[in-house]
């Protein structure tokens, strides 16, 4: 997202956010591995409270990571999902950024 953040602003997306179930500590480090970004805010989900909301939780407690969110890619217009790419389990196919620019259109 990062590295297509300006062709998402290009195809009228305002916000790009990242948002992980981390603590807010964790987010600004990881932000700051992105020197080149402009675009992209990340923001920490700590508790799980927007992800649980989504209905998005995964319980990784077996493998020591506790409550962790699936991986997705949503479009939101005036508080109206136009875009929901949700991940089948560990992949990484519908919620990548070419696959937003594939839906927001040519």
């Amino acid at each position: 997202f990062v590295e297509k953040a300006e062709e998402l602003k290009g195809k009228g997306i305002d916000e790009i956010i990242c948002i992980s179930v981390n603590d807010p500590f964790v987010m600004k480090e990881w932000a700051k591995t992105y020197t080149n970004n402009k675009h992209v805010k990340f923001l920490a989900d700590g508790s799980a409270k927007y992800t649980y909301a989504l209905g998005l939780e995964m319980d990784l407690s077996e493998k020591g990571l506790g409550i962790r969110s699936r991986r997705f890619a949503l479009v939101v217009d005036n508080l109206e999902v136009k875009v929901a790419n949700i991940e089948e389990g560990p992949t990484f196919e519908v919620s990548s950024a070419e696959e937003i620019l594939k839906s927001v259109g040519a």
